[in-house]
């Protein structure tokens, strides 16, 4: 199967383009935003890897050409390592991470990166004989790392980075704050916040919470570009940060603590049968 295949796009208006993996048929499946600026093409979070993200955009025609040369230079930021939002890392010349999660992507730890997929989840395979067991997000070395306030110049736009750990210890929202834009990757999406797996902590995502809902109290952001499910305004932004916190009491932190447990568990188990 070629990349024009596996993946299709969506554009959003304002240089910004929406792309899926057409055949990974799961709640899992991130979404990939590539930004266009007038000297720098950014890809926020890159999808699986199992087909080249950075073919795709060249035979998709997304990478318009810089003035007199080839085209723009073109950088992958993963919003967090986890295995659907890096695998596709592989593929791109220049990656940045946050430098809470470098390590773990620089080994390639698929326990970090909570690697998790089934053949069920894979409508049509790659290639033939490919079976989800083999897969693995495998070591790749960041050209950048990124901490709180970093600013990622494209040219004609700017994205800040936020650190918003409690999802997991790395990860970042980038912030468009001229148009009012903000790409949260799992910090939050229009659906459960998962706060139960390996480096998730509850206390970091209720402060992380209280950020997002200063934004919005501050009219900085108007839309939410999210890592999963559909895009959303500041409105149900607000209640799905401020619902988190008041839900983030004893009783969650003690079954969060139970189903954190049976995740390791079963992560380390998936993983070593990976390995051997």
């Amino acid at each position: 199967m070629s990349a024009l295949e596996w993946f299709a796009h969506k554009p959003l208006g304002g240089g910004i383009f929406w792309i899926q993996e057409r055949f990974y048929e799961s709640g899992n499946r991130a979404n990939i935003w590539l930004v266009r600026g007038s000297q720098r093409d950014v890809v926020i979070d890159a999808g699986l890897g199992l087909r080249s993200l950075p073919d795709y955009l060249r035979a998709a025609g997304l990478l318009a050409p810089a003035e007199g040369a080839g085209p723009r230079p073109l950088l992958a930021v993963a919003t967090h390592v986890h295995f659907d939002h890096s695998g596709g890392l592989q593929h791109f010349e220049e990656v940045a991470v946050h430098s809470a999660e470098a390590a773990a992507l620089l080994r390639g730890d698929n326990y970090e990166a909570v690697t998790w997929l089934s053949d069920r989840e894979v409508a049509r395979p790659p290639r033939p004989g490919w079976r989800a067991r083999q897969f693995r997000v495998p070591p790749v070395r960041p050209s950048r790392l990124l901490q709180e306030g970093d600013v990622i110049s494209l040219g004609d736009r700017q994205l800040t980075v936020m650190h918003m750990p409690g999802h997991s210890r790395g990860s970042i929202c980038l912030h468009d704050k001229d148009r009012k834009i903000l790409f949260s990757g799992d910090v939050v999406y229009d659906g459960s916040m998962i706060d139960w797996l390996p480096y998730s902590r509850i206390s970091d995502y209720v402060t992380s919470c209280q950020r997002l809902m200063e934004l919005v109290d501050r009219g900085l952001v108007e839309k939410v570009l999210p890592g999963h499910f559909n895009i959303f305004g500041a409105e149900r932004l607000y209640r799905l940060a401020s619902n988190y916190i008041s839900q983030a009491g004893v009783c969650h932190k003690v079954s969060t603590c139970a189903m954190r447990s049976i995740a390791s568990i079963a992560l380390r188990i998936t993983n070593s049968r990976v390995t051997s």
